[in-house]
């Protein structure tokens, strides 16, 4: 929930100024501003490509990507097909009735939520074999609404959700996804939208690190050179990063400090020809895949399966070999990919 008590006093306006996809101001930054604080329309609603940068470059945690994403539906901006919208909507919708499965609650759970069938390959071998998990639209979080200018339907469903959560006793819920672990330890409480008390959201980073950690006499060195690319949820839950440099760490992999990392990362693009902008999602995949090679990277490491579905098919011609994190992980403890 946007709250514009600092936005006044905001010097240089950074949740406009610092946008990699407009040009602005700070003079325009802060009419522009004004006009949505007040519910008005914006250039700057029609031309944001929901990145959500602006939420981590905001100095006084005012989150200003809920206020775009409520005028952007409000004005209907980024003029989507309503087929795509519909489509989607209709896809991702939970059941009337959840089907609970025999789960343990002291123990995580893993939520491999709606893209199970994506990351199969991905949840495999001995860091997920013996996890307990839920998956399906009924523990779907949701966010990706925030690509389709339709917040009203994330608050519609997060009670569904969240009540679903309930019902299968999850008390730690182990989150593949940043959109996952965004919507618990972000979304929810930002929005007043209340959580069980007992409930405890972790993120895979976490997880992997810990696990790592208990078993690093049996890692080996990777010697890799990797580019990371964030996805656009990561922007909600900054405080996760620290945990890729410190898994990088114990399995010999240098995050190799490009132009387009941490809080200057480059969104995918993947999104981008849904708002009609394809070809700036090709020149700013350009632009990252050159900012990887010119840094030395051997690995593209991704946190995000449609990142990585986005922007693998450049990277491997360019000969960069692209994989999630817990995949490299994976390598480290001497496992061998099919994929």
């Amino acid at each position: 929930m946007f709250d514009n008590t600092n936005c006044a006093e905001c010097e240089n306006i950074d949740c406009l100024t610092r946008c990699q996809w407009m040009d602005i101001d700070k003079e325009t930054a802060r009419i522009e501003m004004e006009k949505m604080i007040n519910g008005e329309d914006s250039f700057v609603l029609k031309n944001c490509v929901t990145c959500f940068a602006c939420d981590e470059y905001c100095p006084y945690n005012s989150h200003p990507f809920d206020l775009k994403i409520e005028l952007q539906e409000k004005f209907n901006s980024l003029n989507i097909n309503p087929k795509i919208i519909d489509a989607t909507i209709k896809n991702f919708a939970p059941h009337d009735e959840v089907n609970l499965k025999p789960i343990d609650p002291s123990k995580p759970v893993l939520n491999k939520c709606g893209l199970a069938k994506l990351n199969a390959e991905n949840l495999q071998g001995q860091l997920f074999d013996n996890l307990q998990f839920v998956k399906g639209t009924d523990f779907f979080c949701n966010l990706v609404y925030h690509h389709y200018m339709r917040d009203s339907i994330i608050k519609e469903r997060a009670p569904i959700i969240i009540d679903n959560v309930k019902k299968q006793g999850i008390k730690e819920l182990l989150c593949f996804h940043d959109e996952c672990y965004g919507f618990w330890a972000s979304y929810c409480p930002r929005n007043n939208i209340e959580l069980p008390s007992d409930f405890k959201p972790i993120h895979i980073y976490e997880y992997l690190y810990n696990y790592l950690k208990d078993h690093e006499s049996e890692l080996k060195k990777l010697n890799l050179k990797m580019a990371y690319q964030r996805s656009c949820s990561n922007r909600f839950i900054p405080e996760v990063d620290k945990f890729v440099d410190k898994i990088c760490d114990l399995i010999g992999v240098e995050r190799v400090p490009r132009k387009f990392d941490r809080e200057d990362a480059l969104c995918c693009g993947g999104i981008f020809p849904v708002f009609g902008k394809t070809a700036l999602m090709r020149k700013s995949q350009t632009e990252n895949v050159k900012d990887m090679i010119d840094h030395g990277a051997e690995v593209v490491v991704y946190t995000c399966s449609m990142c990585k579905e986005a922007l693998g098919g450049k990277t491997r011609r360019k000969g960069l070999k692209n994989y999630l994190l817990s995949d490299l992980c994976r390598l480290s403890l001497g496992e061998e990919l099919d994929y």
